[in-house]
């Protein structure tokens, strides 16, 4: 099976939240406010910190602004990972010397701000984890490459770095090329350029809400269903692209190889009639909240 989208983890587990979400380090940024090392700091709100571009879906615009509405907080190397979406202490990055007053700060890393903005705007936590997490997450509808660019993003969209299965960065599109992100120890949530270079990986869109009734996002291009959950059964149907599914139940069957993955979990698409496997299923190997069949 062909596949242009980036690969999304299946036979691992993801990284630590705290691993996942710093920047290749670099010199402290210019305008950066100066060294405290308590308590919430919040800035004015900076210009342009809003829905910048039309297009965008209800749930998105209000990330946006839940994210902006966190302007001046301070990022700290795992917060924003407490037990309810917010800002928390943070911790020391023992690769990053500028984290060390991090646990006297209140405020997030970028997974941790994306929580928040997405929780703040669905009224459910839907995206708790790190960036890897949240970028491969059930929620993502709608995938986009590096070479895209941002011409085909809209506000909400999430921006992210790292390589395929290792998403250290993520942050939230504005539109007109500016997002916001809580960047780097030593530094505020901020609005910044898109930095399309180095290994900025692409973008996803999140849909609002939990995976009701069952309803999840497929993967990859030329995906094949079939009559029983092995790759030996007959084919049922074929699908091009990305398509959103309803999933009844999952278990576990035939182990598949493919595309660099293992994985022997498949799941039922009753509207098909037809199995899957998880593979080409957006989410965990074994996916959240769907039972097992009986």
């Amino acid at each position: 099976m062909q596949h242009t989208l980036a690969r999304a983890r299946r036979t691992l587990a993801t990284a630590g939240i705290l691993a996942a979400c710093a920047i290749v380090p670099t010199a402290q940024l210019s305008g950066a406010a100066p060294h405290m090392t308590t308590g919430a700091t919040r800035a004015a709100a900076a210009p342009g910190c809003d829905v910048l571009a039309p297009g965008a879906s209800a749930t998105a615009e209000a990330a946006v602004r839940a994210a902006c509405s966190q302007l001046g907080i301070w990022y700290t190397w795992g917060g924003g990972h407490g037990p309810q979406p917010g800002a928390t202490y943070g911790q020391v990055d023992p690769t990053d010397p500028a984290s060390n007053d991090d646990p006297h700060r209140l405020g997030f890393d970028c997974s941790g701000l994306v929580r928040y903005a997405y929780a703040q705007a669905t009224g459910q936590d839907i995206l708790a984890g790190n960036a890897n997490s949240q970028y491969y997450s059930s929620h993502v509808t709608a995938r986009f490459s590096a070479a895209q660019g941002t011409g085909p993003l809209l506000p909400g969209d999430l921006l992210a770095w790292g390589g395929d299965n290792g998403i250290h960065h993520i942050a939230v599109y504005l539109g007109a090329g500016k997002m916001v992100e809580a960047r780097q120890s030593g530094t505020h949530v901020m609005v910044s350029d898109v930095r399309l270079g180095g290994d900025y990986n692409g973008a996803v869109r999140i849909g609002g809400g939990s995976n009701q009734n069952g309803n999840f996002s497929t993967w990859g291009t030329d995906v094949w269903t079939h009559v029983e959950p092995s790759t030996t059964s007959a084919r049922v149907n074929k699908f091009t692209g990305p398509t959103r599914v309803k999933i009844s139940c999952q278990k576990h069957a035939q182990l598949v190889e493919s595309d660099g993955y293992r994985n022997d979990a498949w799941s039922y698409l009753p509207d098909y009639r037809a199995w899957i496997t998880n593979i080409y299923i957006q989410g965990p190997a074994w996916l959240d909240g769907v039972p097992t069949c009986a």
